[in-house]
Parts: C-alpha cells; structure tokens; sequence
C-alpha cells in the first residue's frame, strides 16, 4: 500500500534539518573546540591558538590565469568572429552601401574608362584577343597519382591553392614537368583552363585580366567577340603545340574572329610572357607545315591590326637569372633575411627552397625570360645604357615623339653604379674597375668531389654534383654580365640548361637571313627574328614606370651544407646613402618592378622604329609609357594609376588606350609616343646593326 505524499514531504524535512545541523555543529567546533594540547598563557600560545581557529580561505577559481594556449584559442576564435561577421556584411548589405562610404571618404569616384568611352560612342569594332603570361593562367588536373585522389577537373595552379596547403608534396609532384621530356610526367596530365575564366583573376580577389575584360565589355565586347588565348605557360613554346596545339588553337580562332565579324582583323593583347609567346606564333603562322602553321607571309597582314603588348620582356628580365641560380628575387631574399633557416631548413617536411628550385628548373618556358642581346643591350664590366641617368620619369612625360631626356626625381641615386654587372660576388667587386679585377676562369675547373653526403638529399639538385673546388671557382670569377651569365649557368646547371637551349636562343643575329634562323628556337627572340611583312599593322609596347625594379645582384656563397643551394642574394649589403640603388643586396633601376624600361622600351624605341631589318616592312612602333602612382588609399585596392608588372592590368589610362584602338584608333589617333623615361636616350647608346 502507498504512503501519503505527507509522509515523503516530512521525512524529506527531517533528513535536511538533521544534515544542517550536522554541518553547523562541524563549522562551530572548528572554531570552539581547542586542542588539549595547548596550554594557556602567553603572547606566543595567543599566536598558536589563533592559527589553530583559523578557518581555511576558499580558492578563488574566477582569477585564474590563462595560458599561451587559451590565449592563441581565444585569438583565433576573435579572428573567425570577425571575419563571419565582416562576411554576414558583405553578403547582406546592398551593394551601395560600399561605395556610399568610399564616396564619403574620396569624393565621387571616377567612371571607368569603358563606361567613360561608351558616353563618347566608342563602341566594339575590331575583335580582341588576350595573351596571358607566365603563372597567371589556370592549370587544372585530369589525370594524377593517388594521392590527388578527388581532384579531377579541378584547378591545381590559380583559384584558391587550397590542394597547395593540404598537400604540398603531391601538388608540387603534379605542377612540375619531367627533367627529361619537358612534359607532365608518366600517369600525370595537367592542362591549361579554356574560355575568359583562364586568366581573368589569379586568386580569388587578385585580378589580372578581369578589369580589362569588364571595360570592354561597357562598350559592347562579348565573349563571341573576345578570345582568351591560354596556353600551358610551363612548357617551352614550341612544345604548347607538339602537346595541345595551342598555337593551331590562336590560328583557328583568330580566323574564326576574322571571319564572323566582317572581316576585321584582331587587335592582340599580350602581357608578360605572353609577349615573347605571340611574337613565335608570328614565325610558327607563317612557316610552312608541318614545321609551322602554313598561313604563308601573309597571314598577319590579313588578320591583325595591332599588338599592344603590356609589361613586355621583349629582352627578358635579370629576375630570371636570380630566379635560375638561387631561386631568389628581392621579395625572397628579403623573407630569408627576416627568418634565417626557415626556409632553407626541413620544416614541416618540407625543404622548401630546393623543392621551389627543383619545380621552377621543369618549366621550360622559363628560360625565354633569361636577358637577351648579351653585353650590346644589357652593359658590359664598365658600361650600361642607364650608366648616366637611370631614372627621370617621375617629373617629366614627352608625347608625340618629343624626346626630352630632362627633368628631376630620378628612383635611386646612380652614381658609381654599373648595369653591367648582373652578378657580383661582394660589394667591392660591383664598385671596382675591371682592370683591377682578377677573375678565375670556372669553366675549366673540375666538378670531381662531389658535397658530401649529398647522396643522402631527398632533393636532388645539380648543385650537388658541383663540389666545392667549383663552387669556390664560380665565386671567383667575382663578376657576371650577360655575356658570361650563361656561361655560369651552363656550368652551375648543365643538363637544365642543355634543354632550354634547345628551345631558346638569346644572342644578336649576324644575317637574319641566314637558314638557322628559320628554326623555331630563334622565333621569340625579336634580335634574332623578322617581324612579318604587315606594313599596314601597328606595334605598342606599354609598360610602367617610376618602381624600383631589380637590375643586378651582390651574391654571396651559402654557409656549407650537404643539400643546401650554395649561393645566396647578400642582403646586408647596402649603398652608401639613402638614395642608394643598392639595398638588400639587389640594385634596383627604373621600370614596372619585374621588367626594367630597356627591355620593355628597346625594341619599339629603336630596334623596330622605321624600317630596320628586324622590321623590313617598316610596321608603326609606339612606345606608351605608365607613370606610378599609388593608391590614393585602402578604399582605392590595387590602384588605378598602377604602373606594377600586373597591376598595370587595371590601370585606366591603359586600359583607355587599349578600348581605343579595338575601338578603330590608330597609335597617331591617341598621341603617338608618350614617355616618362630616357628610354630613347639608351636607346641611343646601344651599338647595334640595324
């Protein structure tokens, strides 16, 4: 039988009144109960007896100090708040509201050149086609090893990296061509990304061709009347054909664009290397099949109406050298500076300069960028075209082919410097007259003892066959201009460069009409090559003016290791003063950053101006140069001023002249020359048989 529920409710009473009691009677006899022990009397049994009741303090747990490790948890949660948050922002709040606040802070922003055109009736005409450059297309995979397990179709080069970060060593795997071949290697296929989307961004928020696209559109272009020539940029040119027909590709759709839009020809857009891998399709159109495409003589004549070439390498660039030898540009130098061993050491798993050398060393296409023309364009031991003043474009501007060689702001101070010398092994070196200088001939040493334990390298690079009787050797050639900067290489890199030279070649040719010319390693070299009878095609070379751009390297030899690279960029060598252009151990000249002016101005200054026999036709050449001038703040991002190799992509004045000349303008139409720099002074300066 159940109890009352008075029953439960009083014995529940009963049992918590006997506990409280309980416990009050512990808590009093803490306090009443003395010990028997003590006995009474005295200050110091007073003492003992209070220490005795003393009640024991509780813990404080609410002031507990946090840890290195709630801190950085704490951090990275404040981190990921803010940026959901910022992106519940972004994605909720209308689209004026943006440009409301820049308005605010900037005034009223300027109109895009497309929409600014289109207000003038400008409209599409000439179809475009648009050429990237090195690293800027897509790569995507269609065939890998087992660890790219789920990757098929997806990108692998451009877009997010993401494979880049959860699996470096099967991404590099899969980016780097075979030593052998020059192509993917066995059971891997990588392949360029089609359409407009190849090259518009490089990453997600980094434009490249995106802005140009989208002013060409404001004045009617469309995806039928625009063609994004992608290509694999690692291979070397004439190998894009022999393994996609990239180069039949352009052909057929630059036909294909004539054709369909009234028979206008094209208005071609090549960027970077882009520059240097159009300028062999024009040899390749036109050589007889099955060498060439068999378009005859004539090809360009009927199709193209004009190349504007941006940022171009016509003459390559000393990055490439730097890049070549040490896998190092100023940017890396100055990292490896910051964090010594960091990158040199195995962290992670990763030795990471040698994988980037190892990787960049498959990509054949990178050795049209290493400087052409030899000491006659780049300098000698005592000379350069620059030598005098490497810099006044940032207070002067000339147009119409008014060529003044005036004016103030120079980038660095000049004096004592000298071009010439692309690699010196040691300050005093790069100062030094060259009747002072005694160099070791490197050619002639021998290779035989071999780094130690460089058997045992996870990376093997050629520089562990070279041994330290070489190394030394090759710093005491002590310096390097262009004429011997392939000597080194060779040396440094025989097998590598044994395959570049089968597909590029970098001197000044004696007779062009000469039958060697006719092979397709000469085509991109515009020393070396005619450009087609098309006297009714226009040429342009747009390019930025007014950075700091790298032009010669102080090097040291690395501290010694097994399997380490053993040169390295010396960046505790600086000039002497503040407007020094030496610092960090690189010397810096006038140009876009990436392409110093000579290379990018040369060839449209004088090697191609008028009739020349680098230009027998005579076709118009027209140098436009890009002032820098940086955003004028945050709001503004990459700039649109920006004379910087890519972001020069988005620069308006240029983009301006581009949507003019697809518009129906000729290089007279928007002002013929206009120049900053004293390219055409150096250009002068520069012997050479025209």
């Amino acid at each position: 039988m159940s109890k009352p529920l008075s029953f439960y409710r009083s014995y529940f009473l009963s049992k918590t009144m006997s506990f409280l009691r309980r416990k009050n009677g512990t808590d009093s006899s803490k306090t009443r109960v003395a010990d028997p022990n003590i006995k009474k009397g005295g200050a110091d049994d007073d003492d003992k007896k209070k220490d005795q009741y003393k009640i024991p303090q509780r813990r404080n747990y609410g002031s507990k100090k946090w840890s290195c490790w709630d801190n950085c948890c704490w951090f990275i949660g404040f981190i990921c708040s803010i940026w959901w948050f910022c992106l519940f922002l972004y994605n909720t709040m209308p689209d004026s509201i943006p440009q409301f606040v820049t308005m605010a802070i900037t005034g009223p922003l300027p109109d895009p050149p497309g929409v600014k055109l289109r207000k003038e009736g400008l409209t599409a005409n000439h179809p475009v086609v648009l050429v990237p450059g090195v690293v800027t297309g897509g790569l995507e995979l269609w065939e890998g090893r087992h660890c790219a397990e789920g990757l098929l179709g997806k990108r692998l080069w451009g877009g997010s990296f993401g494979e880049f970060y959860k699996r470096p060593l099967c991404w590099l795997e899969h980016i780097s061509l075979d030593n052998d071949t020059g192509f993917d290697p066995p059971g891997i296929r990588v392949r360029p990304v089609t359409g407009l989307v190849a090259a518009d961004y490089f990453a997600t928020g980094y434009f490249v061709w995106a802005v140009v696209i989208a002013n060409l559109a404001h004045i009617g272009y469309e995806e039928k009347s625009l063609y994004m020539a992608a290509y694999d940029w690692r291979l070397s040119f004439q190998n894009t054909e022999i393994r996609d027909q990239s180069l039949t590709r352009i052909k057929s759709n630059i036909e294909l664009l004539v054709a369909t839009h009234g028979g206008k020809k094209v208005v071609v857009l090549p960027h970077s290397m882009g520059v240097q891998y159009f300028l062999h399709f024009m040899k390749w159109v036109e050589t007889p099949a099955p060498r060439g495409g068999g378009g005859g003589p004539d090809w360009c004549a009927k199709h193209i109406k004009a190349i504007m070439n941006i940022g171009a390498p016509f003459l390559g660039s000393p990055k490439s050298i730097a890049l070549h030898f040490s896998i190092e540009v100023r940017d890396i130098a100055a990292l490896r500076a910051q964090a010594p061993g960091l990158l040199d050491k195995d962290v992670l798993g990763l030795q990471t300069f040698k994988h980037l050398m190892r990787m960049f060393r498959t990509w054949d296409a990178t050795f049209s960028m290493i400087p052409k023309g030899g000491e006659t364009i780049w300098g000698g031991l005592d000379w350069s075209p620059e030598t005098e003043t490497v810099n006044n474009s940032a207070k002067k501007g000339t147009d119409n082919s008014t060529r003044n060689t005036g004016g103030n702001g120079n980038i660095c101070n000049t004096k004592g410097v000298n071009y010439g010398r692309l690699i010196s092994f040691s300050k005093d070196w790069a100062e030094t007259h060259s009747s002072k200088i005694e160099r070791v001939d490197f050619k002639h040493v021998a290779k035989g003892d071999k780094l130690t334990n460089s058997s045992n390298c996870d990376i093997w690079l050629e520089y562990h066959e070279m041994g330290n009787r070489a190394i030394k050797a090759v710093a005491d050639h002590k310096v390097y201009t262009a004429g011997s900067i392939l000597d080194l290489l060779h040396y440094v890199a025989p097998k590598l460069m044994a395959r570049g030279a089968s597909h590029f070649s970098y001197g000044i040719a004696d007779d062009l009409d000469d039958p060697k010319y006719d092979q397709y390693k000469y085509w991109s070299n515009p020393l070396e090559t005619k450009l087609p009878n098309a006297p009714d095609m226009e040429i342009y070379s747009l390019y930025g003016v007014g950075l700091p751009t790298e032009r010669g390297y102080i090097y040291k030899v690395a501290p010694p290791s097994d399997c380490s690279i053993p040169f390295q960029i010396d960046t505790s060598v600086d000039g002497d003063s503040e407007d020094s252009c030496l610092k960090g151990g690189v010397f810096s000249g006038d140009g876009d950053e990436t392409v110093p002016i000579i290379s990018a101005g040369f060839m449209c200054a004088k090697g191609w101006r008028g009739k020349t026999r680098f230009n027998p036709s005579g076709i118009r050449t027209y140098n436009r140069e890009y002032k820098h001038a940086p955003p004028a703040n945050l709001l503004e991002g990459r700039g649109t001023q920006s004379g910087s190799h890519v972001d020069l992509l988005g620069n308006f004045a240029l983009i301006e002249d581009v949507l003019r000349v697809a518009a129906g303008a000729t290089g007279e139409d928007i002002g013929g020359d206009r120049v900053y720099s004293d390219i055409f002074k150096w250009s002068e300066r520069i012997n050479i048989k025209l």
